[in-house]
């Protein structure tokens, strides 16, 4: 298989959760692939898996917040593979608060790295991107950017927001060789989980339709697909992988 044969990837959070599953299997379908990511022990397990395997990674330090940071990731891939084709936009955070009960140290610290990063990691890459004229960005963004809860405010905001500001780019990028698309997950096992109640847990497991939680490898095959050139005319599109979730 090799469906990303040829591409270059740069996947932030890519350390653990949903971008370790991405990053393995960009690289299983010929990506090379940079793990961008704060946990540097973790990230460098994520390598050594890939490169076992017989495929490329390298690891590079990504504050997503920091535009310095996105700038030497973006050098890094140019200077280990050559250019840059691919953008996702993965690395997130979470914690509950509401109108009353979140901060507004929290709140700028869910906007700064679920928001701030996705806009800092789409324009430093741009001409990179822009140079392949064949190049795909995936945005993560949640369920929850497309739904309410009464316990989550600063993270529907972020996730809200990643919403539009993907189809805006997709059609800045349009007639430029940029695509630009954004998956919703659902609730997936992940570390993120650790960071609810288990009153959240259990509030949205009810409202599953499929009745159990997904795996990082179900994000992982609907980004290998818009990351593709299967998805070569797809842009501002919106991937729901949910259990069926969002349907209910």
């Amino acid at each position: 298989m090799a469906r990303l044969a040829g591409k270059i990837a740069l996947i932030s959070g890519a350390a653990s959760g949903l971008g370790a599953g991405q990053a393995r299997l960009f690289a299983r379908e010929g990506a090379a692939v940079v793990v961008g990511d704060l946990q540097e022990d973790l990230g460098a397990k994520v390598v050594a898996k890939i490169t076992a395997a017989g495929g490329k990674a390298v690891f590079q330090r990504l504050d997503v917040t920091s535009e310095e940071s996105w700038k030497a990731a973006v050098a890094r891939a140019v200077s280990e593979f050559g250019g840059l084709t691919t953008l996702v936009n993965n690395a997130g955070i979470f914690h509950p608060g509401g109108v009353v009960t979140e901060t507004r140290e929290g709140w700028d610290r869910m906007i700064a790295v679920n928001q701030t990063g996705v806009f800092l990691g789409m324009r430093t890459a741009a001409p990179e991107l822009l140079k392949s004229g064949n190049a795909a960005i995936v945005n993560i963004s949640s369920l929850y950017g497309l739904i309410g809860s009464p316990d989550a405010l600063s993270y529907h905001a972020s996730k809200a927001a990643v919403r539009v500001m993907s189809k805006g780019a997709a059609l800045e990028f349009a007639k430029q060789g940029i695509r630009v698309n954004t998956i919703f997950p659902g609730q997936i096992c992940t570390p993120i989980l650790g960071d609810i109640t288990p009153e959240q847990d259990a509030a949205i497991k009810a409202s599953i339709p499929m009745g159990n939680v997904g795996e990082p490898e179900d994000i992982a095959y609907g980004s290998l697909y818009l990351a593709s050139d299967e998805a070569k005319y797809v842009t501002g599109a919106e991937l729901w992988i949910d259990g069926g979730w969002y349907a209910g």
